[in-house]
């Protein structure tokens, strides 16, 4: 049997075509309830996250810290508009490309910078790193390195928020390679069938690793839901604005009938799977493409053209920004590691666990 380009088993070249996103909205942003004022906090939001990243990525290369490190860069509207839209004590899951998730959230830059490194002063107390960003005070709960684990954890956090009747959310986000995974499809139909107030989340940012999800998933991926009479929809995540109106949409209609959401996020990572990944399995040209409409770039371009801020107001948050993130590595060189002694902590809920030594 003779294989051919296209049949399933070799490359196809350029697959992830910014074609395939949905249109982002074309409403202002008074008409989506958000303020002038509103705007300037979320552009710093998204430059933050990108900033700490491109730092952590040099801090990694010069050996400051090792073990994975997943980044996010061209996805920070995804990140800043869903917490915009939220409530401050709705839970929020990820997978483990999730730093600027936890910056957007509220977690420090220093003690984000700190875990990442391995210090006692990270937010999971450097027993994490990277991939288990954890913040329980502002509801942020990691961090989950096993692809797709965590969305039964969502389910389960969704079904206490309902049994106690608080009103909250969960919204649990994964890649695009998690929703081919088993626990996804078992976690849908007991959500769809207990009505649990839950919005899962794809974001769909073109590869699993270094496959393209047009060659590891058949069909839509928002569609999945649809075999559990679950409500779904396809968004554009390049456009923060259209995040938010979105979310802010289904977060109501969460809270309102406690029945779950299914959402793919149409977006895209600029830089590889991991920083073990050169990305060569990417065009230039396709880069370029989803480059030329960088949601930081985005709505900074909106900002200007409407007069809500001038070039120097936000070359001033840029500067402010640059020196928190430095701020944030002097931090965490400077913090000690945990103590051996601390092991066990926080690992087994009762002190004297039989385990415990």
């Amino acid at each position: 049997m003779t294989k051919k380009a296209g049949d399933g088993f070799t490359p196809t070249g350029k697959v992830y075509k910014s074609t395939t996103l949905p249109k982002p909205t074309k409403k202002k942003h008074t008409t989506l309830g958000l303020t002038d004022e509103d705007l300037l906090p979320m552009y710093k939001s998204m430059y933050q996250q990108r900033r700490f990243e491109e730092r952590a990525a040099q801090m990694y290369q010069k050996g400051k810290f090792g073990g994975f490190l997943h980044l996010y860069m061209g996805q920070e509207a995804v990140s800043t508009g869903t917490v915009k839209a939220l409530n401050d004590d709705d839970d929020v899951l990820g997978a483990y490309r999730v730093h600027g998730l936890a910056l957007a959230r509220g977690s420090h830059p220093n003690n984000c910078m700190a875990e990442l490194f391995g210090k006692k002063t990270g937010v999971s107390k450097g027993k994490g790193g990277s991939m288990h960003f954890f913040d329980v005070k502002r509801h942020f709960w990691g961090g989950h390195a096993i692809v797709g684990a965590h969305i039964p954890v969502a389910a389960g956090m969704a079904m206490a928020n309902k049994y106690n009747e608080n009103g909250r959310v969960v919204v649990c986000f994964f890649g695009d390679g998690a929703v081919d995974q088993g626990s996804l499809n078992e976690t849908f139909n007991m959500a769809q069938l207990w009505k649990l107030p839950v919005i899962f989340v794809v974001e769909n940012n073109g590869y699993s690793m270094g496959t393209a999800v047009e060659r590891h998933s058949a069909g839509q991926l928002h569609k999945r839901a649809v075999a559990y009479d679950m409500k779904n929809d396809v968004v554009n995540g390049m456009d923060v604005f259209t995040i938010y109106e979105k979310m802010k949409e289904v977060a109501e209609d969460v809270r309102e009938t406690s029945e779950p959401w299914f959402l793919e996020i149409k977006t895209y990572r600029y830089r590889g799977h991991s920083m073990s990944d050169p990305g060569n399995y990417r065009t230039k040209e396709e880069l370029e493409e989803f480059r030329s409409f960088d949601p930081i770039e985005r709505l900074k371009k909106y900002i200007l053209d409407n007069k809500i801020a001038a070039e120097e107001d936000l070359k001033a948050i840029d500067d402010e920004i640059n020196e928190v993130v430095l701020e944030a590595i002097d931090f965490a060189e400077e913090s000690d590691f945990p103590d051996p002694s601390e092991l066990y902590d926080d690992v087994y809920e009762e002190e004297n666990y039989p385990f415990h030594k």
